[in-house]
């Protein structure tokens, strides 16, 4: 089970999602931000169920993995540009998966290059087996190419029931 863990893959640049990239509501352009998508599902299909997102935020509920049956979560962050190139630094904290707290925790040293309106990462976990609410945590750093930097913070009740 640890090695699997440890196995769970960060996949940088993932453009396999099938549903409709969150944008930021109300964002003025040239602002960086970040959008999210969680999905959940079995170990053949992470992302057969939607849970949430970003844009349009309702109740984020994801299943409890269960001895007889491990629910599986696909979270897709999306880094988007502000015109310039744009650098993403800092970590996204994932509370919700079973395992150590260092195994999700993505730390991010991502560019939006200029003529790049998006990049994004995702991680694939096991959903926890204890019920609760759990943080999705971004802490992060934009900074953009004139050298500005803005905090990019945002925190997400996920539960699991």
């Amino acid at each position: 089970m640890r090695s699997f863990l440890i196995l769970v893959a960060l996949i940088v640049a993932t453009s396999a999602c099938a549903k409709r990239i969150p944008t930021a509501a109300g964002a003025s352009p040239g602002t960086p931000y970040v959008s999210w998508i969680i999905m959940h599902g079995d170990r053949d299909n992470p992302d057969r169920e939607f849970a949430c997102q970003s844009d349009r935020r309702t109740d984020c509920v994801v299943p409890a993995s269960r001895p007889d049956e491990q629910v599986f979560s696909h979270v897709f962050v999306y880094y988007h540009g502000a015109g310039a190139e744009t650098v993403y630094a800092g970590s996204v904290q994932i509370g919700f998966l079973q395992g150590a707290p260092e195994s999700h925790n993505m730390k991010t040293n991502v560019t939006v290059k200029k003529n790049e309106a998006i990049t994004n990462q995702s991680v694939i976990g096991i959903v926890t087996n204890a019920a609760g609410t759990y943080p999705l945590t971004f802490a992060l750093d934009a900074t953009t190419g004139t050298g500005a930097s803005q905090p990019v913070r945002d925190t997400v009740s996920v539960v699991v029931r």
